[in-house]
């Protein structure tokens, strides 16, 4: 069972080895291979076997060490060695030639096309022309041809792995690219969440806090209902920012729900509780909305509300929700005269409001009303549309 791992690794570890290691392997196997019949088969003669064969055999394989990297020369230099083997008498036969068929393989694996055809035209002439016997000369051929169309087909199935290694790694930097534009959304997209819930919060716990010194002595009840609002007030907005916030923690783990259009009456009663008259009115069918449309309506909604406190300076607000065949309006309409609380103003409540019905799809527009003083915030969200990414 201990060699178990090892074996498990070891072919990783052999493609960690230089390519030329496996060159010295591969050259040292077919030299004992060539040089073998030396050993293996007497000779007739009954004499030691003729040096000059010795010397064809070295001079053929050697170059093997060097295939990779000139594999035309290689090839060129071992048929060369081969076809002068046979010059003197005294020499075993070989019944293959491993070095010719390695050289053919090298380049039909790393040549050119051009080059590597002539190659392959020249081998197999010269092996039809050079061998006496016409079934050692077929043998050749169909070795040295079948040699060749190995190595094509492996430098064709690297070519194919090169281009799924390249598609794979294009793949997997596009999904990099849209995991950090999502990251971007979704930090936006808190940003946003953390301002809306900031800026209510702060301008109804302001109010509060105002009115409570004014009142204290003349209506302690309302002074404690202004303080009690501004310890709601609070309470809230940090049970919203753990939500918020619990979103960048790294492990999962169940999460409070978003609020959804479902909780804007409860928004608007707690305006109310800063003095502002707020009415809340739907008209239509309501109908199933996706999550991301539900969290946006109440967050427009709470900035053009929060937007009323900070700065409109009014008495009275409308809520309107108007359910279309293909769509969700959105009005949020005061009777201001621009004169509200003495806040800093921040400048990305319209922004905000804008950058979310856009990503739903929608529009948002904002300006003076037309039909009498005030401010009037109109939002319109898609039902059917899907949300711009």
């Amino acid at each position: 069972m201990s060699d178990l791992p090892f074996i498990a690794r070891l072919p990783s570890r052999l493609r960690a080895l230089p390519p030329w290691w496996g060159d010295v392997v591969l050259t040292s196997l077919v030299m004992v291979a060539q040089l073998w019949p030396f050993l293996a088969r007497d000779n007739p003669h009954s004499t030691s076997w003729h040096w000059w064969g010795y010397a064809v055999v070295i001079a053929a394989v050697t170059p093997l060490l060097w295939r990779r990297r000139a594999p035309l020369p290689v090839l060129a230099v071992t048929l060369a060695a081969t076809s002068m083997y046979d010059l003197v008498d005294n020499v075993p036969s070989q019944p293959v030639w491993y070095t010719g068929m390695i050289a053919v393989y090298t380049v039909a694996v790393y040549s050119p096309p051009w080059p590597r055809l002539l190659m392959l035209v020249i081998t197999v002439c010269g092996g039809l022309l050079l061998v006496g016997s016409s079934e050692t000369a077929l043998r050749g051929t169909v070795l040295f041809v079948a040699a060749y169309a190995g190595g094509r087909a492996v430098s064709v199935s690297r070519a194919y792995a090169a281009v799924l290694e390249e598609r794979a790694a294009r793949l997997e930097r596009e999904r990099q690219v849209e995991a950090e534009r999502a990251a971007e959304r979704e930090r936006a997209r808190i940003a946003r969440d953390m301002h809306d819930i900031l800026a209510h919060a702060v301008s109804i716990m302001v109010v509060q806090a105002e009115a409570g010194p004014v009142v204290i002595r003349s209506d302690p009840a309302r002074a404690e209902a202004a303080f009690d609002a501004i310890a709601a007030s609070g309470r809230e907005a940090m049970v919203q920012l753990r939500r918020m916030l619990g979103v960048l923690k790294e492990e999962e783990g169940p999460r409070a729900p978003q609020p959804t259009i479902g909780d804007l009456p409860t928004l608007a009663g707690q305006v109310m509780g800063t003095g502002l008259d707020v009415a809340y009115s739907t008209r239509g069918e309501p109908r199933p909305l996706p999550p991301d449309v539900e969290i946006a309506a109440y967050r427009i909604a709470q900035e053009a509300l929060t937007n009323v406190v900070k700065h409109a300076g009014a008495s009275h607000a409308d809520v309107r929700l108007r359910w279309e065949d293909d769509a969700l309006t959105i009005d949020v309409t005061d009777d201001g005269l621009g004169s509200g609380l003495a806040l800093p103003p921040g400048g990305n409540g319209l922004i905000g409001i804008r950058e979310r019905a856009a990503a739903c799809g929608g529009t948002a527009t904002a300006g003076r009303r037309a039909d009498g003083p005030g401010f009037q915030v109109s939002v319109r969200l898609p039902l059917a549309a899907e949300a711009v990414r």
